[in-house]
This record gives structure tokens, C-alpha cells and sequence, in this order.
């Protein structure tokens, strides 16, 4: 009977440790280019530098900024792989916008502000 209690613990302890050590797939570590996902309350904040990055070629994500504010472009028909009409996503595009866009900001208020642009 000893013997049979003994390894009933063992069995119970490798099982406690291995259930322990897994991890599931919504636990998985975020990387820093990751942005946050829909009805997160954190604002994403970029410089110049760094919205370089998401200029929607090769899978990237394509983010614009105008007056200060990061627009998420990447699932707009009008900004297929990152272009619209000469201007390419991942940069402040306030003066094309606000200059020489004839629609001005408001094509804009379809696309979900994500963020702020902020100084190096």
C-alpha cells in the first residue's frame, strides 16, 4: 500500500510540473513591433525613426501620420502595399495631407487613428 501511495504522489508531482511548464497559445510574449490589438486602451506612440518602419512593403503594416496623429492604413484599398497616389506610408504626411490633398483630412476618418508621433 505504501508503495502504491508513494507513486501516485510522483505521479501527481510530474504531472503538477509538467502542466505547470506549458504554456498556451494566448500566452505568447509580444514583440515590440506589435501594435495594440483592437479595444486596447494603450496609445502607440513613434518617432520619424521608427514609423519608418511601417511602410506597408513586404507584409509590413502601413502607418501614416498627420498632424501628429498615426493613422493605420493597412487594410485601406486606397493604400495597396503602402501607396496612395506617390505617397508612401511610414512617413508624416501632414504637408501632402493638409497641402495637396484635394480631400484633405477627412479621407482619413475611415482609417483608425493608432497613435502619436512624438520627437526623438
Amino acid at each position: 500500500m505504501k508503495k502504491i501511495v508513494v507513486l501516485l504522489l510522483m505521479l501527481f508531482s510530474v504531472s503538477f510540473v509538467i502542466a505547470g511548464c506549458s504554456s498556451s497559445p494566448s500566452e505568447e510574449p509580444q514583440t515590440p513591433e506589435e501594435t495594440p490589438s483592437e479595444g486596447e486602451e494603450e496609445e502607440l506612440m513613434l518617432t520619424l525613426e521608427e514609423l519608418s518602419a511601417f511602410d506597408g512593403k513586404n507584409g509590413n503594416k502601413a502607418y501614416v501620420a498627420v498632424d501628429g496623429i498615426i493613422y493605420d492604413v493597412t487594410d485601406s484599398s486606397a493604400w495597396k502595399d503602402g501607396n496612395h497616389n506617390g505617397n508612401q506610408a511610414g512617413q508624416d504626411l501632414t504637408k501632402e495631407i493638409m497641402e495637396d490633398s484635394p480631400h484633405g483630412i477627412s479621407a482619413l476618418e475611415n482609417v483608425p487613428a493608432i497613435g502619436k508621433l512624438v520627437e526623438d
